[in-house]
Formats: structure tokens, sequence, C-alpha cells
């Protein structure tokens, strides 16, 4: 009996340690589980990497808190280098033994969980695109040049240049009849001769010097040169039908809104899960029309000033609400995923903290070079953001781009710091660019493509 009463104490102690182990174990497994999927959610691309990591890291940490054991927890954490993108946790720990010395002190625990990305969430998308002026230069460096061979009427003025003619972009004016555009140095114009010395007396002549005084705009139409808006507006279009396809194949929603900026921020499409509608809509977008040159109206002599970053950022900011994880959980709500299309440039006249305090300086900015981080703004509230840079090409001939104020400043003085300023913006993996030319709806698509992921425990 006695032999027996020992043989059913060890029983019952193993068993009672084998229970307490298998408890452990499960409660091992869920803070593992948990912390792959934390990983693998933001796990979107190679670029996610060391997110994943430190996300994954970051919940073992706090799970380890409220583990029944006392031997504390040792995690090993894997990223994939390649797709599929998965990251694998796992664990090792020990409970002791209830009765030290029956068959161990300890009780020895392993557990591992890998977690797959992606998988499809519901998201919200809200697409501000650029709709400024710059957005009317010719689509494709053949379009620019036809442009050019068909302005050589309009040189720049004093200090720019007057010998250098044509014009790449399709200036959209509702009367520019009050336009002045000047004639070549070496020219005749109404009965004298045009120099560099008589430039401002003799050289300035009114109207567009287009056929019927047309604006760039009317005169692009005429000729058929494709202009970036143009572009963009059909490949917001394509991008409705992207989404329309992906979402049916995901078994996934998606929800669209649509603004363009500018001088302000314009609605083309409040958030709608019909993505008909916002195909349709996009056919509204456009370029701003401003009076003429340097006037918004014919009352608002406002220096061309008409592309406000600051005013885009906020107004899109406050439209969005905090994201959820896009799941269809009781309660959930869809990710956010905010897409700028832009070609870089501002025009608003300020003087951002990194920018010496001069009226070049402060009056043309690359787009992100504000006093305000609306970047980090907007990526702090777990909201990504995609960025499409449609490159602002070299129009060497143009005062503007060349030599805003006659000491070589203009976007030329900044145009390699742009691609830079846009990614950083961008959340890892979501930065395009396409040249002059180059599909923008291919682009788009491709954006979006990178956006709709998540993850889930594939093993």
């Amino acid at each position: 009996m006695a032999v027996s009463l020992l043989a059913l104490g060890t029983a019952t102690a193993v068993g009672i340690d084998f229970a307490r182990g298998l408890n452990f174990k499960t409660s091992l497994q869920g803070a593992v589980d948990s912390a792959a999927i934390a990983g693998a959610s933001v796990y979107l691309n190679s670029g996610y990497s060391s997110q994943a990591t430190t996300a994954a890291t970051n919940y073992m940490t706090k799970a380890q808190a409220s583990l029944p054991t006392n031997n504390g927890v040792t995690t090993t954490i894997a990223v994939s280098n390649t797709a599929p993108w998965t990251v694998t946790v796992t664990a090792k720990a020990s409970i002791n033994s209830s009765f030290n010395g029956v068959l161990e002190n300890q009780i020895p625990v392993q557990v591992t969980a890998t977690a797959h990305g992606p998988t499809n969430p519901n998201i919200d998308f809200y697409l501000l695109l650029d709709s400024s002026p710059s957005m009317g230069i010719a689509a494709t460096a053949a379009g620019i040049q036809t442009m050019i061979n068909n302005t050589q009427g309009q040189c720049d003025s004093p200090p720019n240049g007057g010998s250098s003619c044509g014009c790449g972009f399709a200036c959209h004016e509702s009367n520019p009849s009050s336009e002045s555009h000047y004639v070549a140095t070496g020219t005749m114009n109404n009965g004298h001769l045009c120099t560099a010395s008589n430039n401002y007396q003799y050289c300035q002549a009114s109207g567009t010097g287009n056929p019927g005084g047309e604006d760039n705009y009317a005169l692009a139409r005429s000729l058929g040169v494709t202009l970036r808006i143009d572009n963009l507006l059909t490949a917001t279009k394509n991008l409705m039908t992207t989404a329309t396809t992906t979402e049916q194949s995901n078994s996934a929603t998606y929800r669209v809104a649509i603004y363009t900026f500018d001088v302000a921020v314009n609605t083309i499409q409040t958030l709608t899960s019909n993505l008909t509608t916002a195909q349709n809509s996009a056919n509204n977008i456009q370029m701003l029309q401003v009076y003429s040159n340097n006037m918004l109206t014919s009352s608002n002599d406002n220096s061309d000033e008409d592309t406000n970053y600051d005013l885009a950022m906020n107004t899109i900011n406050t439209k969005m609400p905090n994201p959820g994880n896009g799941t269809t959980a009781a309660g959930d709500t869809p990710q956010e995923v905010l897409m700028i299309v832009t070609d870089g440039v501002e025009d608003e006249y300020q003087c951002p903290a990194q920018n010496p305090t001069s009226y070049t300086a402060c009056r043309q900015q690359y787009l992100m070079n504000s006093n305000t981080d609306w970047c980090s703004t907007v990526k702090n509230r777990g909201i990504r953001i995609a960025v499409l840079y449609t490159t602002y090409d070299p129009i060497p001939n143009n005062g503007w781009y060349a030599n805003f104020d006659g000491s070589g400043n203009g976007v030329s003085s900044f145009q390699s710091q742009i691609a830079g300023t846009l990614q950083s913006c961008a959340s890892p993996g979501l930065y395009f660019q396409v040249n002059t030319g180059g599909d923008i709806s291919a682009a788009m698509s491709a954006l979006f493509t990178s956006a709709v992921q998540s993850a889930y425990i594939s093993n």
C-alpha cells in the first residue's frame, strides 16, 4: 500500500504539473500568436522589416508581465527577406514544478507562431491630388516641345532673359486679353527694335501672342497636347476600375474620397463605397483657372501663389477619422490611407524654419518644406501615406524654373531635393515616381496594390 500510495502521489504530482504546464503553454502560445500578428500587420513589404520586428518585440515585452512564470521568457523574432512577408515569433520559458524533485524542478515550454502577410483589410482611401497651375505642363517631352514651338511669341521678361522664348505651360486664364508678353531681343515690336538695354520699353506687347489672344490652355487643346492634369484625371478613373476588381477578388470593402488642392481644397467626391460613383466624379477634376498672370481674380493679385500645401494637409487631416484594423469584427473600422499625387512644388508665401528669410526662399519651395511636419502628424495617427511624384522635369527656357529673381534662383535651385523629401513623407514601400511621359495610371494602381495588405496566422 505504501508503494502504491507513493506511485499515486507521484502520478498526481505529475498530472498537476502537466496541467499547469499545458495551461502555461496555452497562455504563452496566445502571446506569441498576437505578437506575430502585431508584427505582420505592419509587414507589408521589405521596407517594413524593422517596424515589424519592433512591433512584435514590443507586444511580447508587454505580454510577459501577465505570464505565470518567474524564470523569464526568451523570445526570438525572425522576418522573411522575400515575399510572402512573414513574421515568426519563438518563445522559450519555464515554470517551477509544484512538487520540486519528484521528476524535475522546472517545466520547460517552447512555442512558435508564424503570421503571414498580406491578407485583405477594409480600407478607406483619401486621394489628395495636385490641381495647381503646374499640372498644366504637357504630359510628355514631345508635348512640351510642341507648346514651346507654338509659343515663340512669348519670351521671358527681364531679369529672366528677354531672349528665351516659348512656354511649356498651358496657363489657364479666364481673361488672357489682360496679359502682356515679351518679344525676343533683336526683333521689331510696334516699329521699335527690342534690345537688352530697352527691354522694358520696346519689348513688351499686349495679349498672349497666341492666335486670337487665347490662353495657353486653349492653345494646348487646339493642338491636341495632353497635359498632366489630363493624365491625372484618367489615372484616377482607372484606379476606380482597379479598386473594384481588387475589392471583388479580395472580398474586402474599399471606400474612396477624392480631393484636389491648389489655392484651396476642392471636394470632388466625399467618402463613398460606390466606386462607380467615384469614377464618374473624377471627371470633375480640373486645373485651377486664374484671372490672368499673378491675378487669382480680377481684384485679387496673389502673385501666383496658387499651391497651398499647408491648407491642403490641415484640411485632409481633419476629414480622415482615426483608423481601425480593417477587420469585420464588431466595432472595428477600416484602415486609412492618404494618397498624394503631386509634382512636389508649391507656391505659398511663408518662411519655414528650415529656409533662410529671403523673398525667394519664403516664396518658392518644394512641397513638404513647411513649419508644420504634416506627414508625421498624419502618420502618427496610424494613417499610412502613399505618394506619387510626377516629376518636375527641367524647363530651362522658362524663367520661373531657371531664374526666378535674376540671381539664379528658381525651381532648378531645389529640384534635386524634391524626390527625397516626398519619399520621406511616404510610408515605407508606398512611394512611386513617374517621369514625364510615364504611366501615371500604372503607378497609382501599384500604390493601391501595395496598400491593400494586412496579416494572419499561417502556422
